[in-house]
């Protein structure tokens, strides 16, 4: 490949005079040429019309040196060369018009000469892309020396330079880690969705959305995320945090937006509300869908223009805040309802990532109840374990069918505070978890009217979906069969889930395992749709 280096003349290095004593001194651009392990085919040296007779002499004494080499000059006009956003724009201009072909061209950008804020600019589009090639810089020889002098590649790709990737790997992963809460999860889409809010907390300010089941997590995921970017530098001001649930009528006004003294009843004093209050930092806004639509409207201008009106003012105050928002509604469903508005949702969901319930990733269950156990020593002072009967019995039922989990990890903490409070010793038992999984039924039957699929008519459950005739044609062992899996597909999100609960067992036994298509499979041979039962199915 042919060798292509882009040189700005240096008014001050490479002007040595006219006379012969200009070659006992270095000359950054000419000795670009002088060196035997470095051949170039082109050299496009750029000046302006100060250094028009320069470059001329320049270009004369490279041919000389190096008769090899063509020499290109381009006219570029600063009319400033130390005002970084003119120069910047110049050069651009110039690397958007030159005809790069890198299949048969290799490129090197020349940064010893030109002015600071020029070698910046040349270092800033060549990491961009728009020059597409390496940095080469030169330097003066030692003393006494006849060299040509001394020259270092440097290619701006981090990843192949092995202690910078090692480096950026480490505190990727410490980022993971951080976002996970020190706990070690297994669930594959979960850790995609953790390492991919891993970077937008280091590279975005733009707001996120964290959808998902009450008790999965959102506001401790939103707190991992500030402390993220605060360790990183990237945020200065708090994180204030809000459920939008709390917030009615004029109270909502004021405690987002601010009020002035005397804006409504009870307004006896200025307040500057939540949105100033993050100015600099973090606002997250739990249960954003329970906003009303006036206060949505306040929110997206404050988040679009960086400014809002408090109640009763007639001035605007700015606040420059990330936001993070979350909600366990389907606020899609919202705004075709007319409840949710729908450019705000436009504007927020750029980054939206909905966190699994713990039934949908039931494989981090164990390091959860480790990190559960962990917290509630910290906070007594007593190290707490289980026992090896109780362990299994409480395994064996946290992944059964029975076990729904309904507000997720709100349940397990309780679960595992409740059993680590009452044990002796120090050791939870087996007559504690059985209480304590009677506690959980009890519970999970008074939440969602749910009960054992065994306990249920088979007849009248198939017949109420398929229809009777439809039911009659089927055997009683079938019928019970198919009854199991309506069941448990009425009290799952997914047929992953549903599968996760009609298979715990067997699905040990395989080394990998298709929850989802074992329950298709089943539904299929009827007829039936995953997507229908929740809705033709009611209590």
């Amino acid at each position: 490949m042919k060798t292509v280096v882009f040189s700005i003349v240096g008014s001050v290095m490479d002007n040595r005079g006219r006379d012969e004593g200009r070659w006992e001194r270095w000359r950054p651009t000419v000795s670009l040429c002088q060196h035997d392990d470095v051949i170039i085919d082109r050299l496009e040296l750029l000046y302006d019309n100060h250094t028009a007779t320069l470059a001329e002499q320049t270009s004369e004494d490279v041919s000389r040196v190096s008769p090899e080499t063509e020499v290109r000059c381009h006219r570029v006009n600063f009319r400033d060369a130390w005002d970084f956003e003119s120069v910047y724009g110049i050069l651009l201009d110039f690397a958007r018009s030159y005809r790069f072909d890198t299949e048969v061209e290799q490129y090197l950008i020349h940064i010893t000469t030109g002015t600071h804020v020029a070698q910046i600019c040349l270092y800033l589009l060549t990491e961009a892309g728009y020059l597409p090639g390496k940095l080469i810089q030169t330097g003066p020889p030692r003393r006494g020396s006849k060299t040509a002098g001394t020259y270092q590649v440097i290619d701006l790709d981090l990843s192949k330079y092995d202690q910078i990737a090692s480096r950026f790997r480490k505190e990727h992963d410490e980022g993971q880690a951080w976002l996970k809460g020190g706990i070690e999860t297994a669930n594959a889409d979960f850790n995609r969705m953790i390492d991919q809010l891993e970077l937008v907390c280091i590279r975005s300010n733009e707001p996120i959305l964290l959808t998902g089941p009450t008790g999965a997590g959102k506001s401790q995921l939103a707190q991992r995320v500030y402390a993220l970017k605060k360790q990183r530098a990237k945020l200065s001001g708090e994180l204030v945090s809000v459920n939008c649930a709390t917030l009615r009528g004029d109270g909502a006004m004021s405690a987002l937006f601010g009020h002035r003294k005397g804006a409504f009843t009870g307004a006896v004093t200025d307040r500057i509300g939540l949105l100033k209050k993050a100015h600099g930092g973090m606002l997250f806004l739990d249960e954003i869908g329970e906003l009303g639509l006036d206060e949505q409207a306040m929110l997206l201008r404050a988040i679009e223009e960086k400014v809002f009106t408090p109640f009763g003012a007639d001035k605007e105050v700015s606040s420059d805040f990330q936001l993070i928002a979350g909600t366990n509604k389907d606020l899609a469903s919202e705004v075709r309802a007319g409840r949710f508005r729908e450019d705000l949702l436009a504007r927020i969901d750029l980054w939206c990532y909905r966190l699994p319930s713990l039934r949908e990733r039931i494989e981090d269950l164990v390091p959860n109840i480790e990190f559960e156990l962990e917290t509630f020593a910290s906070k007594s002072g007593s190290l707490v374990s289980f026992n090896k009967d109780a362990r299994e019995r409480y395994m064996k039922f946290s992944h059964s069918a029975e076990a729904s989990w309904s507000a997720n990890f709100r349940d397990l903490n309780a679960s595992i505070t409740r059993m680590a409070t009452l044990a002796d010793g120090g050791r939870i038992t087996s007559q504690q978890v059985q209480d304590e999984i009677e506690r959980l039924r009890a519970k999970w039957r008074n939440v969602d009217g749910s009960i054992a699929p065994a306990s249920h008519d088979p007849q009248r459950l198939v017949s109420a979906l398929i229809g009777e005739e439809a039911c009659g044609n089927i055997d009683l062992f079938d019928q019970a069969t198919l009854a199991a899996v309506l069941q448990a597909c009425r009290s799952s999100s997914s047929m992953a889930e549903a599968g996760r609960k009609l298979f715990s067992q067997s699905r040990k036994q395989k080394s990998s395992s298709n929850d989802s298509h074992r329950v298709k499979q089943i539904l299929d041979r009827y007829g039936v749709r995953f997507a229908d039962i929740r809705d033709r199915l009611r209590d």
